[in-house]
């Protein structure tokens, strides 16, 4: 096909060269004096037969009109024509209609090696259970399961742990939430301080008390407070094993909407911190309030070297149906995994809370009688009406039978004769006399089962560490290892629901404002990370390490902790109280300002040539960044760029990702006379767009800068999205945009932040005046923008080649500040015949299978959605990709819906005590992707000496006819040579480390090669020079 355009091209050229060279021939007969002179003499037959021929090719010329117009089309769809404009500059608009561009001479895309399609179409290793399974047999219903509610009744004959007594570990803890109903610094100083302190004092009490703790974020303040003598004690209880330190992330991540990034982020953060001060390494993974349960964790836990975890909050019959088949604990394993090498010892605790009521056994209204922070005098009781009983030697014998009891029904859940028992709750321990209460009255239940043969126990205060090893112990088999027949399972655990039909789907939107605003941050800690740390080590390369702003490092670390804190399950998720989400923004805010600053100073230095000619000005930055935000709850602002004749202005483009981009840059002018050149000189093409204010109000131009487009968008009279066509693909795809509003139920039971209960099925969005819609058109892009009411939708074409030009950008600012119990949703309707079957991403790492099923209510179909979603037939796949994690479903085959925003005025009664009232205008950014599948297939203030680098290599699919799959780099089958990353640097260092950088192995021969297999994450210690 190549070769025929070729040779048309060719042909056309030679056949314009003769016809334009014969009437140059007649032109000049006919204006030549000396020429007419002697035409008289000419024969009069002659001219006749040379006019004929003249009218001949005048008539093949019209004849051929049509060739030529074809000629002129292929060599557009080619490469560049050569055109010239009228004016001389491009792009130009031809007469045709079509917009000229120039081309850079480099490839759009560059070739996949087959090899590295390989893991696609691979088969996976078999596990016994697996999650979709588990949603197809279940009936979800909720029977009453007696004094455990959701469960069943449980029976022991009293001769089962006769030849193996039953070990039981009660494992002290304390939730602290770094933010919820109160700040993190509020909660601190209210309470977080004071149970650390107490640690201090109550373990040393007794050698035999023992304690956990989770979220590094808060004993890291603690530390800095704590005198010497506090430290030096509190270090003691860690390395005697009495105080452990559990998963040790700088908070206990939400799983739901977080991204993998940022995921690793907080967790070496808090990794890096326990190193550093302690000198310790975590070994076990404590989740117990996050809201649902990402397959992503353990394989992050797994590559930080953890051997076990624990996890809590899963749906109340997915807990029943684990518990009557033993399978509560498990080996998790990757659904992608060929083999058993992402493995991760999981326990997962069988009922309704993690508070003590729903710990110690089935029945809270005996178990919460062992919760001695109740005891009559106290402020709190037992709701059962039962209180508890101080231990005497009077009551012993009866209250260890009791409580005894509990722990034999409940190990009947296990397969191991080895049981957990958390002791704990939010906030937990604070008063040295619940200290006294628990310990005292628990050691005197202990003392009396253990000095008691004949009851076949032995119980303990112990870490959670503790228990794992006891139980791998108990099986013979290495930590972390696969103990006798313990089931092996893979997928997730959302969505959750704690009772009835109340599943927590309405924290995967819940304050998006804060949701986007947590990834733009994400990215500027990539970009300043990745500048910072070349930026210094080019310095060192220079001798200049004493000239550079090193102390930019500071900003880092405090821009680290801010995005790791709002990682927290109570913040990225919009759970928290009106307050602490402004103390959230604030900080957020605080790190984004503090991360602009490390990206100048640091491109400043790379951008000069001649580094002694380098000058840092602390109050004069060399510098400034495209946006601005003035509050913490607002929108960003672009910077004006004010051009002047007199001279030009420089602009600085920065490229954070692993492969190069051609895409389009927006900035903002004064002027509408604007020429784009590169360094080298060559004029870039672009377009200029008004900006607008409202509307129908414009304030200022926007500059375009960097080719056909790549994709039709039909748009009908509704001014929403219609369909979409490829120009390489004939065959139209239906996709109709629709926007719907859902309202909550009128009962009791009411959405809220965490909760989405709605009143049926969702209605069209409808407002009395039509909406204001303006259309614009140009070389760079072409736009639909819709203004309504509560909304404002623009739909955006790219004429650029690679994956911005091949989809739709979408952008939904929407505003419902003013509506009542009102979740407004977006609706792609399509012609995709993709059944009850979609498919949404874990944490922007992996992606997992979802089912729709009808016997599920509507909140319970609905699924976090952190960076995209799809469905798919067997011709085409459409990809929602989102710029800030929401909640989506698919309701109907052919579907996708996105929730937007959500405004609910009332609280949901769990914990909260607010609704969701304060609403910002928010912009939502997507990105459609239409593809057409292949048939067939399917602290410190300096920076340290050395830089973490982390790999990912992903996985491809290549099921696909297009030609390319629009990447800019070329795929190695997973092989990569590190020291081929940094020019103009040596690598002295290259040394393979666990995740979080807390376990080393050998290091390598600085020139090595590196493999990894699809999937996997690799982290490294490197020494740049």
């Amino acid at each position: 096909m190549k070769l025929r355009k070729q040779v048309t091209v060719c042909g056309g050229a030679i056949f314009c060269v003769a016809v334009f060279s014969l009437y140059l021939m007649l032109d000049r007969v006919q204006h030549d004096p000396a020429r007419r002179q002697s035409g008289g003499n000419f024969p009069r037959s002659q001219i006749s037969v040379l006019q004929n021929r003249i009218e001949q090719l005048e008539q093949l010329l019209e004849e051929n009109h049509q060739i030529i117009s074809h000629i002129k089309d292929s060599v557009m769809e080619l490469t560049d024509t050569g055109a010239v404009s009228p004016s001389g500059h491009l792009p130009f608009k031809s007469a045709n209609g079509s917009w000229v561009l120039p081309f850079d001479g480099h490839p759009t895309f560059l070739a996949v090696k087959p090899q590295d399609c390989q893991f696609a179409v691979a088969s996976r290793a078999k596990t016994d259970v697996q999650m979709l399974d588990v949603y197809s047999l279940l009936k979800f219903d909720n029977p009453d399961g007696g004094v455990w509610k959701q469960g069943f009744d449980i029976t022991y004959e009293p001769d089962e742990w006769d030849n193996e007594p039953l070990q039981v570990f009660v494992v002290p803890h304390s939730h602290n939430d770094p933010g919820w109903v109160k700040t993190f610094d509020k909660y601190f100083t209210d309470q977080t301080q004071h149970i650390l302190n107490n640690v201090v004092v109550k373990l040393a009490e007794d050698p035999r008390r023992k304690f956990i703790w989770s979220e590094i974020s808060f004993f890291a303040k603690w530390w800095e407070t704590a005198d010497v003598y506090k430290q030096e004690a509190m270090r003691k209880l860690i390395l005697g094993g009495q105080m452990e330190m559990v998963t040790g992330g700088w908070v206990m991540t939400d799983e739901a909407n977080a991204h993998y990034f940022a995921m690793i982020d907080q967790l070496i953060e808090g990794h890096q911190w326990l190193e550093r001060n302690l000198g310790i390494t975590p070994i076990s993974g404590w989740a117990v309030d996050p809201f649902g349960h990402s397959a992503t964790m353990p394989y992050l836990l797994k590559r930080a070297n953890l051997t076990s975890m624990l996890i809590q909050r899963i749906h109340y019959s997915i807990k029943k149906h684990f518990s009557s088949t033993r399978s509560l604990e498990f080996m998790w394993r990757q659904a992608w995994d060929t083999g058993s090498s992402t493995d991760m010892f999981s326990h997962m605790m069988p009922f309704y809370s993690y508070d003590v009521p729903h710990t110690c056994g089935p029945d809270p209204k005996i178990c919460c009688q062992f919760d001695f922070k109740r005891l009559p005098g106290g402020r709190i009781n037992c709701p059962w009406k039962v209180p508890p009983k101080a231990v005497v030697e009077a009551n012993v014998a009866e209250r260890a039978q009791l409580l005894l009891d509990q722990y034999r029904k409940k190990s009947k859940l296990y397969r191991s004769k080895v049981l957990l028992v958390p002791l704990g709750d939010d906030f937990r321990y604070d008063k040295a006399l619940e200290w006294d209460q628990q310990y005292i009255n628990y050691q005197k239940l202990f003392d009396y089962m253990n000095s008691h043969p004949e009851l076949h126990v032995r119980a303990q205060f112990g870490t959670l560490t503790d228990y794992f090893s006891a139980l791998y112990k108990a099986y013979g088999v290495a930590p972390g290892s696969r103990p006798g027949d313990f089931p092996v399972l893979s997928g997730d655990f959302f969505a959750y629901a704690d009772r009835e039909d109340h599943y927590w789907t309405g924290y995967y939107t819940s304050r998006p404002f804060y949701k986007s605003l947590d990834r733009v941050i994400e990215s500027h800690l990539r970009g300043a990370e990745i500048l910072y740390s070349l930026a210094v080590a080019n310095a060192r390369h220079a001798g200049m390490e004493g000239r550079y702003p090193v102390s930019d490092y500071a900003l880092l670390v405090d821009a680290r902790r801010s995005v790791g804190l709002f990682q927290h399950h109570d913040a990225i998720t919009g759970t928290a109280k009106e307050n602490v989400v402004i103390d959230y923004g604030t900080k957020l805010l605080r790190a984004l300002i503090g991360l602009k600053r490390v990206i100048i100073n640091a491109a400043h230095f790379l951008v000069m040539k001649n580094k002694e000619f380098y000058r840092f000005y602390q109050t004069e930055p060399f510098l400034e960044t495209d946006d601005r935000r003035a509050t913490q709850d607002s929108l960003p602002q672009r910077t004006l760029i004010e051009l002047d004749p007199a001279g030009p202005r420089y602009l600085v483009l920065f490229n954070p990702i692993e492969q190069e981009r051609l895409c389009t840059v927006t900035v903002l002018v004064n002027t509408m006379r604007v020429r784009m050149l590169t360094e080298d000189g060559q004029t870039l093409p672009v377009q200029l767009s008004p900006q607008w204010s409202s509307g129908t109000q414009m304030t200022g131009l926007v500059l375009l800068l960097l080719n056909q487009p790549f994709i039709c968008s039909c748009f009908l009279l509704l001014f929403h999205l219609q369909s979409i066509k490829r120009k390489d693909d004939n065959l139209e795809v239906k996709v109709h945009m629709q926007f719907m509003v859902y309202g909550t139920r009128p009962s009791k039971d009411k959405s809220g932040a965490y909760l989405f209960l709605p009143d049926g099925k969702a209605k069209p969005y409808n407002q009395k005046e039509p909406p204001v819609v303006r259309v614009a058109e140009g070389p760079l892009f072409s736009e639909v923008v819709a203004q309504h009411q509560h909304f404002q939708q623009t739909v955006r074409i790219h004429n650029v080649p690679g994956v911005e030009g091949l989809s739709v950008d979408m952008t939904t600012m929407v505003d419902i500040r003013d509506q009542t119990n009102k979740e407004l949703s977006m609706r792609l309707v399509t012609s995709i015949q993709s059944g009850d079957v979609f498919y949404t991403d874990l944490n922007g790492f992996q992606i997992q299978p979802r089912q729709h099923h009808p016997k599920l209510p509507l909140q319970g179909n609905f699924y976090p959605m952190p960076s995209q979603a799809y469905i798919q037939d067997s011709r085409h796949r459409l990809t929602l990709h989102t710029a800030q994690a929401l909640g989506v479903s698919s309701l109907e085959s052919g579907q996708l819906e996105v929730i937007l925003d959500r405004r609910l005025m009332q609280d949901d009664n769990r914990g909260l005590g607010q609704g969701l009232k304060d609403n910002k205008k928010t912009a939502n950014r997507f990105r459609l992707l239409l593809e057409r599948r292949s048939p067939g297939n399917k602290d410190p203030q300096s920076p340290s000496q050395y830089t973490a680098l982390i790999l990912h290599r992903l996985a491809l699919d290549c099921g696909f006819e297009a030609q390319n799959l629009g990447f800019n780099c070329t795929t190695t089958e997973g092989q990569l040579t590190v020291s081929s990353l940094f020019k103009n640097l040596d690598l002295q260092l290259l040394q393979p480390m666990s995740l979080t950088l807390m376990h080393s192995s050998t290091p390598l021969a600085n020139d090595s090669t590196i493999s990894l297999d699809p999937m996997e994450i690799s982290a490294y210690k490197i020494k740049l020079r």
